[in-house]
């Protein structure tokens, strides 16, 4: 089955969505990685998972191509990483952007599971990860200095 361009739109949209929905929580805590990085941070995934979806069809007539769409996921998994990583540093005993790195990172699922069309999974997904970010900063007994 194909995807139609509006259902490539749908699962675009839903990602950026979801990224936006995190990035704006981030934002308004002023973290460096807010609104505009997770927005392109989900939609990148997103982007990536229907290539991986789409990738095959475009090979299927040549003899000895075989081609799995999770690898392109793992791919994700691991460059996210390394965004991630750019995001933490430590300042003599403290290590600040931990939340902003696993944010990041979770984000990048959520980016993931719009590509493949699981907005089931993503836009709650999303949405527990504003909730997390916004009101356990509350009472997280470990948290950062504004």
């Amino acid at each position: 089955m194909d995807i139609i361009w509006s259902d490539i739109l749908i699962r675009l949209a839903a990602a950026i969505f979801c990224g936006g929905l995190v990035g704006w929580e981030r934002a308004r805590q002023e973290k460096a990685a807010g609104l505009r990085t997770h927005m392109l941070v989900s939609l990148g995934s997103a982007a990536f998972t229907l290539i991986a979806l789409e990738l095959p069809k475009s090979y299927a007539e040549m003899p000895k191509v075989e081609m799995d769409p999770t690898r392109i996921v793992q791919g994700i998994i691991g460059g996210i990483g390394f965004l991630g990583a750019g995001a933490i540093f430590r300042n003599r005993s403290t290590i600040h952007g931990l939340t902003t790195a696993s944010g990041i990172w979770v984000i990048a699922a959520a980016g993931v599971a719009c590509g493949f069309g699981f907005f089931i999974l993503a836009i709650p997904l999303a949405v527990m990860v504003a909730l997390i970010n916004g009101f356990f900063v509350l009472i997280d007994p470990k948290k950062e200095p504004q």
